[in-house]
């Protein structure tokens, strides 16, 4: 089966990506190399091709109160151009997706998931009962994606914008941002760590504007590909669905449970999640550096005193903090800071340790 595609692949092959299948789809991993790409996100700016992603409509008079249903956060207060992040989960809690969720009217929202659980995420979404009048609309090939991310992106973006992007909040959306020209839907949203916007727009655009943020931003941006990306989220300790979360590992687990509103009076999975907070998780993600020599890798097991307490779901060489750290899912009672563990690493045990507050956080040394 050949690998999809996306609007972008011209520039991949015009920057010299180094192309892989990635769920699917030919995508770069890198471009320049994925150290000085992660770098340049930290330091000035660096661009990446997100159109994979998949984006669904919900549209209706009843959104509201379907949205409230299948999802854990509560949308109820959510002001139009505002964007909220939450899980979607199973009956048993485990989650099917974690998403975000942007709010054009009452009657329209605009959810944009993880490329790899498009199909299942909508099947999912219309298995549900759902009030009369309530659509679900896959419209994933209406749009291509640029992540635009770092400390300069408003700086080299705004020339070509005719909106003050100075006015989107974070997690906030403009729609109708004329982008080069184009129509463009732009959010203040990133998966980095720094500031940063996504900009959504027709497909037959995307080059085009790529070449402009390029000319724009000159030696104070760089193309980026999936392997900065993974080591910007995780140097940010933002979950990636599959290792953090997945249908086996809750989001009470994964310790996002100020997502999970509880106080709703129902929601899929509520019940589940609701009696797992009451008996206290048996497992928790915890962050851990590592002691000796070695990459932790995503699947590795986690002992203490020899005997498996858990594993590593996801880990690296992180370059801003040049250190080798990593997040776990281990057993609640070993959970605690200061605790040293072992990882398994080519059926050696390498001692780590547990810790909080060792990732990266925009502004922090």
């Amino acid at each position: 089966m050949s690998l999809q595609r996306t609007p972008l692949f011209p520039m991949h092959q015009k920057y010299k990506g180094k192309l892989i299948d990635f769920g699917g789809w030919e995508l770069p991993v890198e471009y320049q190399g994925i150290i000085s790409e992660h770098k340049m996100v930290r330091s000035k700016a660096g661009m990446f091709d997100v159109s994979h992603m998949g984006e669904v409509e919900v549209t209706g008079e009843r959104s509201l109160e379907y949205l409230n249903n299948l999802l854990t956060n509560d949308f109820t207060d959510m002001a139009i151009g505002q964007i909220r992040y939450s899980p979607m989960c199973y009956e048993h809690g485990g989650v099917v997706d974690d998403l975000m969720v942007c709010k054009f009217s009452p009657t329209h929202y605009f959810l944009v998931i993880n490329a790899a659980n498009t199909k299942k995420d909508l099947a999912w979404m219309q298995e549900q009962a759902f009030p009369q009048g309530v659509t679900i609309t896959d419209v994933s090939d209406g749009f291509a994606e640029i992540a635009l991310q770092g400390p300069l992106a408003q700086e080299i973006l705004q020339p070509l914008c005719d909106a003050d992007l100075a006015t989107i909040k974070y997690y906030y959306f403009l729609p109708h941002v004329q982008v080069s020209g184009v129509d463009c839907l732009l959010s203040r949203t990133g998966y980095t760590g720094e500031d940063g916007f996504e900009i959504y727009m027709p497909p037959e655009a995307a080059c085009t504007i790529w070449e402009a943020i390029v000319q724009e931003g000159g030696d104070r941006v760089a193309p980026c590909g999936l392997g900065a990306r993974d080591t910007l989220r995780l140097e940010a300790k933002m979950p990636l669905y599959g290792h953090e979360m997945d249908e086996d590992i809750t989001p009470l687990e994964a310790g996002f449970g100020r997502f999970v509103k509880l106080e709703k009076p129902s929601f899929i999975g509520k019940e589940a999640l609701a009696e797992q907070k009451e008996k206290g998780v048996e497992r928790k993600l915890v962050e851990f550096e590592m002691l000796g020599r070695g990459i932790p890798r995503p699947g590795y097991d986690v002992q203490k005193d020899g005997t498996k307490i858990g594993h590593v779901t996801s880990g690296g060489y992180l370059p801003t903090l040049e250190k080798n750290l990593g997040l776990c899912l281990i057993k609640s009672e070993f959970a605690l800071i200061d605790n040293e563990i072992e990882i398994m690493i080519r059926k050696k045990a390498v001692k780590a340790r547990t810790g909080k507050g060792l990732f990266y956080r925009r502004g922090k040394k």
